[in-house]
């Protein structure tokens, strides 16, 4: 027979892990970044590399790292696309801007050996009320710096919409 006792703990455990289970979401919100933003920021990304003389491609993904807007300027070469990606996709999935990791990962074997990251600078995440909603990546420019100074005019486009965003 069970002592009192034992019968009390084993109630305690029970009830104090179904407490438990019901403060666990079943559901997690988890923000996004839209068409019509990712539209904009390629967009103005696209033309201040055109202020420059520059004809790039520019890559905006979504916190996956599956791509909502592609675009490439009209003289870019196509490698512009799938470096621009690649930029984005790193970016986004070490919620880093690309400039930041250029030496990182250098060694045999390193996680910068993996197909389709890239390094290089040109690649920045886009965050709205602190969560990663995103990432641009833009290739075209002779230096990452001109890459990446498109990309932040991207995001400088749409910043006032992300960081008033009702998360």
């Amino acid at each position: 027979m069970l002592k009192p006792s034992l019968i009390a703990v084993l109630c305690a455990a029970f009830y104090s892990t179904q407490l438990m289970a019901a403060e666990v979401p079943v559901v997690v919100k988890i923000p996004r970044l839209t068409v019509e933003a990712s539209e904009k920021l390629a967009r103005e990304a696209m033309e201040e590399c055109r202020k420059k003389g520059i004809q790039i491609g520019v890559t905006v993904v979504d916190r996956s790292g599956d791509p909502m807007v592609v675009m490439r300027d009209t003289l870019a070469p196509r490698v512009t696309l799938d470096v621009s990606r690649q930029k984005a996709y790193t970016a986004v999935n070490f919620n880093a801007a690309t400039s930041s990791m250029a030496n990182r990962f250098t060694q045999p074997f390193s996680v910068g050996k993996v197909e389709g990251l890239v390094f290089s600078a040109g690649g920045v995440p886009i965050e709205a009320a602190g969560n990663i909603v995103g990432a641009v990546g833009v290739s075209g420019a002779s230096t990452g710096e001109q890459d990446e100074a498109c990309a932040q005019a991207g995001i400088a486009s749409i910043q006032f919409e992300l960081e008033s965003a009702g998360l």
